[in-house]
């Protein structure tokens, strides 16, 4: 694609050189450019991209995306106000806007965008649609798993993945948004036929100024115009959406909505509710994906899929990767691994497991470092209250020390019963399970899918919540 083709429309670009030249591929990261591609020098918290424009011309960089003149390099550059808002754009332009044949659903929200996106697929797919994922667990690129990097990706590799997910046969996505993507950009130039909006609770403080600021750039996927909005008014966050947008709305709490559930009744394998006419059933437990369910059949309905279909797709819909995952080794009692981090989703699953325990509540669970440390105290008070036995632990402790991190969970817990601190995560589940008799269950929560625990200056070791507490069972002498 010609240069000038590619940039025409980007806010105030001016092209300084040959706009005829060709562009072959599209750049931010000066070790992937191969000759004929235009380099973005996106100005980060960290690096300035301009700095790696030398490197990027060396490498073959046909043209460099700035935001000020390069004057001491003789190459075409595209001046631009805003470097980094400039890619999703002439991603989206160079890869053929690949979202205008690809109905998207996006998700976001603190909690549940995880499972509504799993479920939006499921749904899909039992309509017979050929559906990708983009999310926190897993991506589904043609009907093929591919490793995640980050929730939302740079929007380079996001229009180019979109790409490949038409090229592989798929006809939808159902995608996770996250606030810093949408903050940072990199959600621009997408086709959202459905928009859905989970909750909103403290978390990511540490990007966002304050709960506004974090709520706004939650809003921004509203704002960009998606065929239909769906959000879950049992949140304030949400009801505030619904004032401001047209939109269908859900309830799990029996509020008056487009979507509300009634009748909702647990067991170990999941819930059941009314909708309407309907009889709902989601092999998920929790009154949160309740929650969940109804947004992700909002959503299905909204792009066409009948209602007996989405009811039975429902229905069939596999539990998510590490999000109230069972594990099951013959052991007496139950164990549940989640991927709950924040103060709302520790306290959402720890009642959840009380409505299915009769014995004892017993929970593992810590706080990430380098991350929002004013919900730290909040994890430690939340995990406390709600169990009979806290065992509060490291996380990813990240360049902090997690000793630190663990005494600023603890000073939530200062006047509560039944806390333990073990500061290694693993002697903390072995703790755990040592302490559970038959009929109690043990929560362990805030890495689920996770396979490893990161430590400083980015190590990272072999750490999964779920294949630790099944060596641990076998050590206790569980039946394998």
């Amino acid at each position: 694609m010609r240069l000038a083709e590619l940039v025409a429309g980007l806010p105030g670009a001016r092209i300084v050189g040959d706009g005829a030249l060709e562009v072959r591929d599209l750049a931010y990261d000066s070790r992937k450019v191969e000759p004929g591609t235009l380099f973005f020098c996106v100005v980060g918290e960290k690096v300035d991209g301009h700095e790696f424009g030398a490197r990027a011309v060396e490498e073959g960089a046909a043209a460099l995306l700035v935001e000020r003149e390069l004057t001491e390099l003789d190459v075409t550059q595209v001046v631009v106000g805003d470097s980094r808002a400039a890619m999703a754009p002439a991603a989206a332009r160079f890869w053929g806007d690949p979202t205008a044949a690809l109905r998207m659903a996006g998700v976001t929200g603190t909690n549940g965008k995880t499972t509504t996106a799993f479920l939006v697929r499921e749904i899909l797919k039992a309509a017979d649609f050929t559906c990708g994922l983009l999310g926190t667990v897993k991506q589904v690129v043609g009907g093929v798993e591919k490793e995640v990097v980050r929730t939302t990706p740079e929007a380079i590799e996001l229009q180019r993945t979109f790409r490949q997910m038409l090229e592989g046969g798929d006809e939808a996505c159902a995608m996770e948004v996250s606030s810093h993507a949408l903050t940072l950009h990199r959600a621009d130039a997408i086709h959202f036929e459905v928009a859905i909006f989970t909750n909103l609770t403290q978390d990511h403080l540490d990007f966002h100024a304050d709960m506004e600021d974090y709520f706004l750039a939650k809003r921004k996927l509203f704002e960009a115009g998606p065929k239909t909005a769906i959000v879950n008014v049992d949140d304030p966050y949400g009801r505030r959406l619904a004032g401001e947008f047209e939109c269908l709305t859900f309830s799990a709490e029996g509020a008056e909505a487009d979507y509300s559930a009634r009748d909702v009744s647990f067991d170990a394998s999941g819930a059941s509710f009314g909708v309407g006419e309907l009889q709902l059933r989601t092999g998920l437990p929790g009154h949160f994906n309740v929650a969940n369910a109804l947004g992700a059949f909002a959503a299905a309905e909204a792009m066409g899929v009948g209602p007996e279909i989405a009811v039975a797709g429902l229905a069939r819909a596999a539990r998510v990767p590490g999000r109230f995952e069972p594990i099951d080794e013959g052991q007496g009692f139950s164990v549940l691994v989640d991927y709950a981090h924040t103060p709302d989703s520790l306290e959402n699953v720890l009642r959840a497991a009380r409505r299915l325990t009769g014995g004892k509540l017993i929970s593992v669970f810590g706080a990430g470092g380098d991350r929002d440390r004013d919900k730290r105290p909040k994890m430690g008070r939340a995990g406390a209250e709600l169990s009979d036995l806290a065992v509060i632990t490291s996380d990813n402790p990240r360049s902090e020390d997690p000793e630190a991190i663990v005494a600023e969970v603890v000073s939530g817990a200062e006047d509560a019963g039944g806390v333990e601190v073990v500061v290694d995560r693993r002697e903390a589940i072995a703790l755990a399970l040592g302490r559970a008799e038959p009929g109690d269950t043990v929560v362990i929560a805030g890495k689920g899918h996770e396979q490893g625990q990161e430590f400083e200056e980015g190590r990272k070791i072999p750490f999964d919540d779920r294949e630790v507490a099944r060596e641990e069972l076998w050590k206790l002498g569980s039946p394998a």
